[in-house]
């Protein structure tokens, strides 16, 4: 399949996604914020998701190998490269995971959390993604919801919801992302459909999704035909124009005024 890709970091700190693709695959990873708490690691989330993306395109070098198993094997190998990091603290370094391949006549896909996977039908549009995150500690995302982004106290309040977030991460009564052990990949969404059934896909952080989901100032319809036009890296720039209308949070709250943006824009190659 043809990808084109783009990514962009939300402000002036690090870029915490990481997005790759080949002809046969995209991966799209979006590092969860730690909010300045200890992580017991020294590494950080820009080496985890570096890391974990290589690893896991190597794994999906292997066309025989599932989606969930080579997530695994990777999140194998990652935990491997860091034996001294304290790998059972609960904010050590963690992402999401979105990836398409495209394998003979089919595409296979692999959402873990909430980066989404967003299908182009001859019969309409679909969205894969796991919003469970957004069912945990809704009284605490409310908090964060009173206060203007970047404020003394819009920052306090986040922190409350990362560390009370990340408590039940990776557990039964939480959510699930890819973090330091294997067993998170085999709680992701997985499926397949007939590639002749794509016109094209979008695999992407909710850095660029919130375009539809949250701000409300594009159709899924409308992202396409600005990809298929312009590119993932003028979308982006959309999301930021956006964003600009809104640096205090006060129509559209959210943690932080720009949130770092990663798309893979994909076209199977039985499409003209």
């Amino acid at each position: 399949m043809r990808v084109s890709l783009a990514t962009q970091p939300g402000g002036a700190g690090p870029n915490e996604d990481w997005v790759a693709g080949t002809s046969t695959f995209a991966i799209v990873l979006d590092g969860l914020s730690t909010a300045g708490l200890d992580t017991g690691c020294r590494h950080g989330v820009p080496w985890f998701v570096a890391h974990l993306g290589g690893s896991l395109g190597a794994a999906l070098a292997d066309a025989d190998v599932s989606l969930t198993d080579a997530l695994a094997d990777a999140l194998e190998r990652v935990a491997r490269l860091h034996p001294t990091c304290d790998l059972a603290n609960p904010g050590t370094p963690s992402a999401t995971v979105a990836v398409l391949r495209e394998r003979g006549e089919h595409l296979d896909h692999l959402v873990l959390a909430d980066s989404p996977i967003v299908l182009e039908s001859v019969s309409g549009i679909s969205v894969v993604t796991d919003l469970s995150v957004d069912e945990v500690c809704q009284d605490l995302r409310l908090e964060t919801e009173r206060h203007e982004t970047g404020t003394p106290e819009h920052r306090a309040s986040v922190a409350r919801l990362v560390a009370a977030q990340r408590e039940i991460r990776n557990t039964p009564d939480g959510y699930w992302v890819a973090s330091a052990t294997p067993e998170a990949a085999f709680h992701a969404l997985t499926g397949s459909v007939q590639a002749s059934d794509i016109r094209s896909a979008a695999v992407m952080s909710d850095g660029v999704s919130r375009l539809v989901t949250e701000y409300g100032m594009a159709t899924w319809s409308e992202v396409f035909d600005a990809l298929r036009s312009h590119g993932p890296a003028s979308l982006i720039q959309t999301v930021r124009l956006v964003e600009a209308t809104d640096p205090h949070g006060r129509r559209w709250p959210r943690y932080k005024t720009g949130d770092d943006a990663a798309v893979a824009f994909c076209q199977p190659t039985n499409q003209s």
